[in-house]
């Protein structure tokens, strides 16, 4: 076992996730390679710093094995991660979703990727846990990554990718020295739209930072993220997608169609035509579902295709976003902004 140290940061901002966080918490405690710290980091909500507080009995204090932190950038969880990067005392900065437990190994998989010292970033395998208890018929795996998890189509084992999934991945410390932090603008803020491709956009820029880093994805790295029955609904489906329409398009403009792009091509001309296939042979041998899987899947192309041409048209006046760079969280000297940046296969 390496002697590399782990700061793990969960950002939350809502009670009504009170037993998530503390199962997210636990799960980390219960680590095969022992984190350094745990840095949970909340958004806008004082009532439940407070409460995580005197859980924890810590505000935030140097040598605390869970340090509550306030979010000290704007609301959203693209800051709320950057503010957890600047408070971060561990060599590799791992990020937890509020939702999600961790299996006991997953920080001992992503350790065994830093072995190579041209690795940058680690991501693993996200599982749906769904909230009634099996994945509705009509949920094409290819559209996964819609409730945050990993969706079909991406290669099996530990592989080289573009960028890795932002609620089960961790970075070297230096990874963020050289491209910044998560551009705020992209990602989600709290309950309102399910924007996304913060991390796409920070794993480009790190990959046009840093030309010869290596990102991998280690599916043994396994933590399992809630799906609340809200979003086993054909009406968040929908409304997912169209908002990764609209968050590719600030990618693409971020960084160019190119490099924000290239892994949905291959996705949307060989994984989703495969998957349509799948579901239209299923209903004719009869198989549950498999109408419902091709259709969604077509849906989910037209409405992600939607939000990206509505937000192509928006943003050719410029893209007003900020690439979060840790200097401005942290009174550390060293952490510069890198130029904007695309890599690998993640989110769509």
């Amino acid at each position: 076992m390496s002697d590399r140290t782990y700061s793990v940061v969960i950002c939350v901002y809502t009670e009504d996730r009170w037993e998530d966080i503390l199962a997210a918490v636990d799960s980390v405690r219960q680590q095969s390679l022992p984190a350094l710290e745990t840095l949970l980091v909340v958004d806008n909500n004082p009532v439940l710093r407070e409460r995580l507080s005197r859980e924890f009995k810590t505000d935030g204090e140097i040598g605390a094995e869970v340090r509550v932190l306030a979010n000290a950038g704007p609301r959203g969880l693209s800051a709320g991660r950057n503010t957890g990067i600047a408070a971060a005392r561990g060599e590799i900065v791992a990020f937890l979703d509020d939702d999600a437990v961790a299996e006991r190994d997953w920080l001992r998989y992503f350790d065994e990727g830093y072995d190579d010292p041209r690795v940058v970033a680690v991501g693993g395998r996200t599982l749906p846990a769904w909230a009634s208890g099996r994945r509705p018929a009509w949920f094409p795996e290819e559209f996964d990554w819609v409730v945050g998890c990993t969706y079909r189509g991406l290669p099996p084992g530990r592989v080289r990718v573009r960028n890795v999934l932002g609620g089960n991945a961790s970075f070297r410390r230096t990874a963020f020295d050289a491209a910044g932090g998560f551009a705020t603008g992209i990602g989600r803020d709290g309950d309102k739209r399910p924007l996304g491709c913060e991390e796409t956009e920070l794993c480009i820029r790190l990959g046009r930072a840093l030309p010869h880093a290596v990102l991998l994805i280690d599916d043994r790295a396994v933590i399992h993220h809630k799906v609340p029955k809200a979003r086993e609904r054909f009406g968040y489906f929908r409304t997912r997608t169209y908002a990764e329409g609209l968050s590719k398009a600030l990618v693409a403009r971020s960084v160019g169609s190119a490099k924000g792009l290239e892994s949905e091509r291959r996705y949307t001309t060989r994984v989703l035509p495969a998957g349509v296939a799948r579901g239209l042979r299923d209903a004719l041998l009869g198989r549950p579902g498999g109408a419902g899987r091709a259709a969604a899947i077509v849906t989910g192309v037209a409405t992600a295709a939607a939000g990206y041409a509505l937000a192509n048209v928006r943003t050719r006046s410029g893209v007003a976003f900020s690439h979060g760079p840790i200097a401005a969280y942290a009174p550390s000297a060293g952490h510069t902004q890198g130029p904007v940046v695309s890599v690998g296969e993640s989110s769509p």
